[in-house]
């Protein structure tokens, strides 16, 4: 009888393994550049355990964050949407730099995600996930902005922490805190489907690792990169990365375990990012264009590359899509579901991606267009293999259309054959500068982007290009 009893026991505990929804884990960076791993082509860091996990799953060679730095990339990401519709432009401020030399007033930024927003970690948990993050959230500090408030069972964020901090527990940038807890959650709720979000501290500056990492790479030199303690904290962050990968595979979750890994904005001047052009905080592809990976075991065909151009709003349609889960009606996405393309079914229709930053950021960096900021107020589209880049000051204090072949405001690029964006083509190609400036303002017409237009009273410089 007992027998007799356990064969339907067995064969319902196999189909609720089969039927049980994916868990998934999505894993950020801090300022890792496209560049800054094995696995996209560094002759100099040593990410081991990233470079395995890419070659088990799919890489995508076109992959962009939301924004050009931390706070509105994440806000992209958490909420699936451009800029405009979240309202988060930069971090603290979009004044940031000599006022003076300010030619326009910008847009007001907002320093934390609206308690309003239905997040990603909101729609996992009424998929019926087990939802947590751990590590840097960077998108509000007052009761009702927190990850509890925005979706997430478990909160595990931090500040990264201080030299001090670091010296009294050898944790560099809390990478093995972080991995400690993510450890820990996974083990706790491995019985149930579960949506963790692990966003590293590493590898912003300021730097820190252990003695040792430093011994790895000191007097090694690669082609463009030579920076040995950053190599020694990106080498950290990979160890950190190899322990939850291990985890997952330990707690026999790894076939039914969906891991995303990318970064959440371009990288450090520290960094070189050759034969890109700029860093974070800029919207030329050094500033844009991050490391991304991701594996699905029995999904996604291992060594598999993809070169279509994905975004950070990407995210919420697929792992949505993944986990069978409904958005409210009133909810817009503007990123598009990346599932065919993991599963190598048929390529994206050519779509139009956007970037909208209306303020200033200071500290220019080697690919700057100017020697005061990195970034003056610009709107940005990619379509296909073109890039387009619309500085609003010009436009809107300097003629605009009516004075495009000479106020500088449009730039032009044609990816495929000028990746490093050396070449303007606005002025050679125009019927093409023309049909992407339409293209960039229904897109921002859409997403209700608000380029500035007030002059800036307190303007006093003068410069060029």
């Amino acid at each position: 009888m007992k027998r007799i009893l356990l064969l339907p026991l067995l064969l319902f505990s196999v189909v609720a393994v089969a039927q049980r929804k994916p868990n998934i884990i999505y894993i950020l960076a801090d300022d890792m550049g496209w560049k800054d791993a094995g696995f996209t082509g560094s002759d100099f860091y040593q990410t081991p355990n990233l470079d395995a996990f890419a070659k088990q799953g799919m890489i995508f060679t076109d992959a962009y964050a939301g924004a050009g730095n931390c706070a509105p990339s994440r806000a992209c990401l958490i909420s699936g949407q451009y800029t405009p519709r979240h309202g988060v432009y930069a971090v603290t401020s979009t004044k940031r730099g000599p006022v003076a030399q300010m030619r326009l007033e910008p847009i007001p930024n907002t320093e934390e995600l609206k308690p309003s927003m239905y997040t990603i970690a909101e729609a996992m948990h009424d998929a019926g996930y087990k939802t947590a993050m751990f590590g840097k959230w960077h998108l509000g500090k007052r009761p009702g902005t927190l990850p509890r408030d925005q979706g997430f069972d478990v909160d595990g964020s931090f500040n990264p922490p201080s030299k001090e901090e670091f010296e009294r527990t050898n944790d560099p940038k809390g990478i093995y805190r972080i991995t400690e807890g993510a450890c820990k959650f996974m083990e706790e709720n491995k019985d149930k489907p579960f949506f963790m979000y692990v966003a590293h501290h590493a590898t912003h500056m300021m730097i820190q690792a252990r003695e040792d990492r430093y011994a790895m790479f000191k007097g090694k030199a690669g082609k463009y990169q030579h920076n040995d303690k950053f190599a020694a904290m990106n080498n950290q962050m990979d160890d950190g990365i190899g322990i939850l990968l291990k985890k997952i595979k330990d707690l026999g979750l790894e076939q039914n375990t969906v891991v995303i890994f990318t970064s959440d904005n371009g990288g450090l001047p520290q960094s070189p990012q050759n034969p890109l052009r700029g860093f974070k905080g800029m919207y030329y592809e050094g500033g844009i264009r991050v490391p991304f990976a991701v594996r699905w075991p029995g999904v996604i065909k291992p060594g598999s590359v993809q070169h279509t151009p994905i975004i950070d709003e990407d995210i919420f349609p697929t792992v949505l899509e993944i986990a069978q889960g409904t958005k409210p009606k009133d909810k817009i996405l503007d990123g598009k579901s990346l599932i065919k393309l993991f599963k190598g079914e048929k390529d994206l229709e050519q779509r139009t991606l956007f970037w909208h930053f209306p303020g200033y950021l200071n500290n220019p960096n080697p690919g700057s267009r100017d020697q005061i900021f990195r970034s003056r107020p610009v709107s940005t589209i990619r379509k296909g293999d073109w890039k387009l880049l619309l500085y609003h000051e010009e436009w809107v204090l300097d003629g605009g259309r009516d004075k495009i072949a000479m106020n500088n405001a449009v730039e032009l690029y044609h990816l495929k054959d000028d990746i490093g964006e050396t070449k303007n083509l606005a002025n050679i190609n125009t019927a093409k500068r023309d049909e992407m400036l339409d293209e960039l303002f229904r897109t921002m017409k859409q997403a209700g982007a608000e380029m500035p237009t007030q002059k800036n009273p307190l303007y006093k410089g003068s410069r060029t290009n």
